[in-house]
């Protein structure tokens, strides 16, 4: 990417500083200030917590409120503007999921949008039908009773339309991501074997859904590879 690499990174709560990115130079402001990626982590503040309680967490599930953690951060949007989003992850998988996004912004990877599953009343369908990047979801996974990884906060579904689920039958889920299921195409928000999104996940362990052996979960990635 041409342009400044600028990242300041802001840890809020228990986790401690995170390192950053070369200092940038002084002068243009406006254009710097575009170009820096910003993260801050956080415990749930009350207002989330209040928020998530009976939706996208409830009584029952498998990690305790107080083991989530907040990030919000900006991204690069397909409008080539940056955007405010927020993600709620396991607090051992912060640090990674910020590791990650520097470098998705950085690289100017593309994301429709960032909401809390909660803007959706954690209905993973309508999450996935209006593109929406999201992680912690305490649900289990589709068609069965098994807690799905989102469920501890450590997995990530990024950009579900360019990047759909595909399903053993060949059916596709969400159905608008039906003409991004031939993967040769380079189309904007699209995740590549081998592409940069999927190195940044490696990096930090997490495994790609896209080297599934038998269905394809394009969108999905994890910190167990399932």
């Amino acid at each position: 990417m041409a342009g400044a690499s600028l990242c300041v990174l802001l840890v809020a709560g228990s986790l401690g500083p995170v390192h950053g990115r070369r200092a940038a130079p002084l002068g243009t402001a406006a254009a710097q200030a575009k170009e820096t990626f910003h993260a801050e982590v956080s415990k749930i503040p009350k207002d989330i917590a209040k928020r998530m309680r009976g939706v996208s967490w409830h009584k029952g599930c498998p990690v305790p409120m107080k083991r989530l953690r907040l990030i919000r951060l900006n991204y690069w949007g397909f409008d080539k503007e940056v955007h405010d989003g927020k993600l709620v992850v396991n607090k051992r998988q912060a640090h990674n999921m910020v590791e990650v996004f520097s470098k998705l912004f950085k690289k100017r990877f593309p994301i429709k949008r960032m909401k809390l599953v909660d803007a959706y009343d954690a209905d993973d369908g309508r999450s996935m039908r209006h593109n929406n990047t999201s992680a912690f979801n305490c649900r289990f996974v589709a068609g069965t009773d098994h807690w799905s990884e989102h469920a501890y906060g450590r997995a990530i579904d990024i950009n579900p339309v360019q990047n759909p689920y595909v399903r053993s039958d060949g059916s596709v889920s969400p159905k608008k991501g039906a003409r991004y299921v031939d993967r040769s195409q380079d189309l904007p928000g699209m995740i590549h074997a081998g592409g940069g999104v999927v190195r940044a996940f490696s990096k930090v362990g997490w495994g790609w859904g896209g080297y599934w052996s038998s269905a394809k979960d394009y969108q999905h990635f994890s910190s167990t590879n399932s």
